[in-house]
């Protein structure tokens, strides 16, 4: 005979309410109940999923790291798309911004959602917090081991770039990339070396740079290009005559050096990006980039949600990818005959 709710509340010596409360994480009680009431489920074989209501609160979690909208505007774009979604389908969104220093629990309880879309980066010990609440749960470019996903189609845009850029006659192509712990950067950097192979070209790795941590996007993506500059000319070899960049903020930060050290772009050295984000476009040279539809991104992370709900089946990893396109401008356009520096 299957187990039931009341057969919870039995052994963990509390009421029907409190084990509903406790098994949705809902806030008013305390965590040592909490944690009693989610033991006996535990040990009982209690399918938690038997408890799970019509979703109507969601909260869109992003990492403190990507709060800087003014810099990156990636993610308002994907939280835009995320909010209509909502509006759309009578949901109610609230916006989250957690590290791993914060208590997530406890603002998870103050929110009290009854699904959630994690946005970007997180760490893994956030992310198994997540797990354990026993709600809807969808990653937002981001991918992990059984949670359902939403991310840009990363490798085809980084084939696309490189492409790019070898039918331009261009052969020393640089990589600014960022961590690897970021899973589109990871995908980006991947593609970039791919690229070379499937070119039949010999990859550089000294020509792929990552940015250091704990500083701005901005001042680790000029530093990047200061490296990649000051390693050329040490080693007395020519200068790389394109980059490629992570995102679209990198790309014009190793620019803006590049145009301080007197060089032309893109007579001297083209630049690519990714994200499409608006400076790209008011640029001077405008920027050459890989766009992709962030709007998207966030809409379809409400429906993975509301998908996810309705099968009460959350432990199958599966991957959607949004397509990408490449946007040629005037930071890779040749205007005369290429000539390495």
């Amino acid at each position: 005979m299957a187990t039931t709710i009341r057969d919870v509340a039995r052994a963990a010596s509390v009421s029907i309410g409190t084990v509903s409360r406790a098994l949705k994480n809902q806030p008013g009680l305390s965590e040592t109940t909490r944690e009693r009431v989610v033991e006996a489920a535990r040990q009982l074989g209690y399918d938690a999923a038997q408890l799970r209501t019509r979703i109507r609160r969601v909260t869109f979690l992003l990492h403190r790291q990507h709060n800087n909208f003014a810099v990156s505007p990636f993610f308002s774009h994907v939280l835009h798309g995320f909010e209509e979604a909502c509006r759309e389908r009578r949901l109610v969104p609230s916006v989250l911004t957690a590290g791993p220093t914060h208590d997530l629990a406890q603002q998870m309880r103050l929110h009290a959602p009854d699904a959630v879309a994690v946005a970007g980066f997180i760490e893994p010990e956030l992310l198994a917090h997540l797990r354990s609440m026993n709600r809807p749960v969808v990653l937002i470019d981001l991918r992990a081991p059984g949670f359902r996903s939403v991310n840009v189609d990363n490798a085809r845009g980084a084939a696309l770039a490189m492409q790019h850029l070898f039918a331009l006659g261009r052969k020393r192509i640089a990589f600014i990339g960022g961590s690897l712990a970021h899973y589109s950067i990871s995908q980006r950097a991947m593609g970039y070396r791919l690229a070379y192979f499937e070119a039949g070209l010999l990859f550089n790795p000294t020509l792929e740079v990552t940015t250091q941590p704990a500083i701005d996007a901005d001042v680790a993506a000029a530093d990047a290009m200061e490296r990649l500059i000051a390693q050329a000319r040490a080693q007395s070899a020519p200068l790389p005559d394109a980059v490629f960049a992570y995102n679209d903020a990198a790309a014009l930060a190793a620019m803006r050096v590049c145009l301080a050290h007197g060089l032309r772009v893109p007579e001297d050295i083209a630049f690519v990006g990714f994200d499409d984000i608006p400076a790209a476009a008011q640029s001077t040279p405008p920027l050459t980039t890989v766009t992709v539809d962030k709007e998207a991104l966030g809409r379809r992370g409400v429906e993975l949600l509301l998908e996810t709900a309705q099968s009460h089946d959350d432990a199958n990893t599966t991957d959607t990818l949004v397509p990408v396109r490449l946007i040629p401008r005037a930071s890779s356009a040749i205007t005369r005959t290429h000539t390495p520096v």
